[in-house]
């Protein structure tokens, strides 16, 4: 097996990448090393190396955070016998890991040693979510985040403040959502996730039931609430919750789906594992097990 790390940025400009490469002395294995030239290069690169290499085995590995995670895993769609594996080198969110407590995205060995398992991916029209996406609320909270981490604020406090200003500008939108061709019948929506991991925005459990080799989506969609209301269920939502929480009775529509028709009279914007889409209709489906993820081993627990 072969193994290509794919760093987002130059390793002679992210500090962290030295450790990776000390764990890379200690365990001598055959390896490529690949440094993106800007947004969707990831993708690009896997798609054209797995195109040109059909027959070899190779395990892509995203270092980093979800921007590089869903990149990777969208160059891997139409290619079950390519594998990907992910090492979490800080300075991004990681929201995916989330669905695999315990495992130790950090450590070099622990992958190496590591078993594979198929996972679901979600496309949405030409594009694709390994983790989570949404629209309304979320969206503009993802948007302001962005803007601000590019501006060098830390990712947990960027999504705070984006926080604050989604509840002053994007608590009523009229977008149509259809679930396996039923539509959702309110005029106004809070926000909607579109999930196939448990977390978003590096805090929040937006889908506590999720599994993401299940074949499903799991639908949250919120109706327009109260200003009141929404503070004081913030909490339930940042803990996973909302699905149970006394607050959010009547205010929530929870739905496992395996096709979403999401559209709108004006543009909108979808988020996408962190990535802002602009449109006025997004086709959504699952497309089960189209991944081959390398997870690895379980943390030894301390005696």
């Amino acid at each position: 097996m072969k193994y290509i790390y794919i760093l987002n940025g130059r390793a002679d400009k992210v500090p962290k990448y030295k450790e990776l490469f000390d764990q890379l002395k200690l365990y001598p294995h055959p390896y490529d090393l690949y440094t993106t030239m800007g947004e969707g290069d990831a993708t690009r690169y896997v798609r054209v190396y797995s195109d040109l290499h059909p027959a070899e085995k190779v395990c892509f590995v995203a270092c980093g955070g979800d921007g590089i995670i869903n990149e990777v895993a969208s160059g891997m769609v139409g290619f079950p016998d390519k594998q990907m594996a992910i090492l979490f080198i800080g300075g991004s969110t990681a929201d995916f890991l989330e669905c695999y407590p315990g495992r130790d995205f950090r450590d070099v060995k622990a992958m190496l040693e590591g078993t594979t398992q198929s996972v679901d991916i979600i496309k949405v029209n030409d594009s694709y979510s390994i983790n989570v996406c949404n629209f309304g609320f979320d969206s503009t909270v993802a948007a302001h985040a962005n803007s601000l981490i590019s501006n060098g604020v830390e990712p947990h406090k960027a999504f705070r403040r984006g926080v604050a200003y989604a509840l002053l500008t994007s608590r009523f939108n009229r977008i149509r959502v259809e679930v396996d061709g039923q539509r959702i019948r309110h005029r106004l929506l809070l926000l909607c996730t579109l999930a196939n991991g448990v977390q978003v925005g590096s805090e929040f459990r937006c889908a506590p039931y999720a599994k993401n080799d299940d074949g499903l989506i799991e639908v949250c969609y919120l109706r327009v609430m109260s200003l009141l209301r929404f503070l004081l269920t913030m909490n339930a939502y940042r803990k996973g919750e909302h699905l149970t929480h006394k607050f959010f009775k009547r205010k929530v529509i929870y739905r496992q789906a395996r096709e979403v028709v999401v559209s709108s009279k004006d543009l909108f914007d979808i988020c996408l594992d962190g990535e802002i889409i602009p449109g006025s209709l997004f086709n959504i489906k699952i497309l089960p097990k189209a991944i081959s993820l390398r997870l690895p081993t379980i943390k030894q627990q301390q005696p």
